[in-house]
């Protein structure tokens, strides 16, 4: 190319000088061009790598610091750095409802973090139905019993809703306990409080009747699963009349009795799987429960 334009230059009656000067220019011209070519090149090779990278931290990083965990779960009571390095351990999985996290009497040693999301804890019973044993949301952690005993799954976890959280090994996290002893007692503690809210509920079945546990059941998912509006306490989780059952032990019929005396009373509003508690306080009174947890 260069070779023809001088030719054609020199044809036309340009000097010597004129046409290397010329070839110089156009020489010069044409290495900028691929320079700032490589350096275009370069630059969108390094953003989109960059995108990928930001795209994995975020699918590795931890959620938000502000983000408040419900009390008494196991994010919560960590310390932030903790949090995040728990936040860290595990492959994160993103599921509809209706699915189940964890099988009873699987044999597997893993744990399941709760990020996002409301689960039911249920087990069989002896004809074949299935007990809601509690319910756990996001920051909770599941399945810790067969990762620390080795032995199979103790009750079927199911997504209630869409549901965010990681899967965490076994030898991962208890390397994790072993180099964070606080981390290790705040899961003491959690397990302490699920056994006693299991011993609760069964003085609750032996000591109260079935319209005082009901009371009781619902003022609890008030503080664990409720939120404020204008009409009162909104419990944001579907809980079936059966499902209501199984956790009060209780026949349905006497809860079905026991939920129209509350709505008489005008205690609660219910309507499809859903239950809104419009006197808190007197509620408690009812379920004989101290004021001050309110």
């Amino acid at each position: 190319m260069v070779e023809v334009l001088s030719e054609l230059l020199l044809a036309a009656g340009w000097q010597p000088a004129q046409v290397l000067a010329l070839v110089a220019v156009y020489a010069g011209a044409v290495a900028l061009l691929r320079r700032a070519s490589r350096s275009a090149q370069f630059r969108l090779r390094f953003d989109r790598l960059r995108g990928k990278t930001r795209v994995r931290l975020s699918m590795r990083r931890g959620a938000p610091p502000d983000v408040q965990w419900p009390y008494g779960t196991f994010l919560q009571r960590l310390r932030p750095d903790t949090r995040a390095i728990v936040l860290d351990l595990g492959v994160r999985r993103q599921v509809p409802a209706g699915q189940i996290l964890i099988h009873e009497g699987a044999r597997e040693s893993h744990l399941v973090l709760l990020e996002e999301g409301l689960t039911k804890v249920t087990a069989s019973l002896p004809d074949g139905r299935s007990a809601l044993l509690s319910l756990r949301v996001g920051g909770d952690l599941v399945g810790e019993m067969s990762a620390l005993n080795d032995q199979p799954r103790s009750a079927t976890i199911t997504t209630c809703g869409p549901t965010r959280y990681s899967v965490v090994p076994r030898d991962r996290f208890t390397r994790f306990l072993r180099e964070h002893p606080e981390a290790a007692l705040e899961l003491a503690a959690m397990v302490a409080d699920r056994l006693r809210w299991s011993n609760r509920r069964r003085i609750d079945f032996s000591s109260y009747a079935v319209r005082i546990r009901v009371a009781r059941v619902i003022a609890e998912l008030c503080r664990t699963h409720g939120r404020r509006s204008p009409d009162g306490v909104v419990i944001d989780v579907r809980l079936t009349q059966p499902e209501l059952a199984t956790i009060c032990g209780a026949a349905e019929t006497s809860i079905q009795k026991a939920l129209r005396d509350l709505r008489a009373e005008r205690l609660v509003d219910t309507d499809y799987r859903r239950i809104t508690v419009r006197d808190l306080r007197r509620l408690r009174e009812l379920g004989e429960l101290p004021a001050d947890e309110e």
